[in-house]
């Protein structure tokens, strides 16, 4: 058995310039949680594979494609892969969410505008 406290899983550096953290990272999928302060955001892009969002606290804006809605608290949300998605933290208190690639990718993600 393997436990892991979020709190002791290292932030990694990442082109958003957020709190990122993998808490699970394996050939199989991928799991991270993602918190963003009020203001901030991901920046507009693309995964070679499914993602699912599960926000665990707080509420924001989801945009995925040419769709765009506000998701809060015990809300899962489904990306399909190759669709441009982003996250905007449009509340006051900080949005965090689970963020699960299945299966892991194999190809790097591609931002807006490369």
């Amino acid at each position: 058995m393997i436990l892991r406290k979020f709190d002791e899983v290292e932030v990694m550096k990442n082109p958003h310039g957020v709190d990122a953290r993998n808490i699970y990272d394996a050939e199989s999928a991928v799991l991270t949680v993602i918190t963003l302060k009020p203001g901030e955001q991901l920046k507009p892009h693309k995964t070679p594979v499914d993602v699912a969002f599960f926000v665990l606290e707080g509420k924001g804006t989801v945009e995925i494609g040419d769709e765009k809605q506000e998701a809060e608290k015990d809300t899962l949300v489904e990306s399909p892969m190759n669709i441009t998605h982003c996250w905007y933290n449009t509340g006051t208190e900080d949005l965090r969410f689970l963020v699960l690639k299945a299966p892991r990718p194999g190809r790097k993600t591609v931002f807006a505008g490369n």
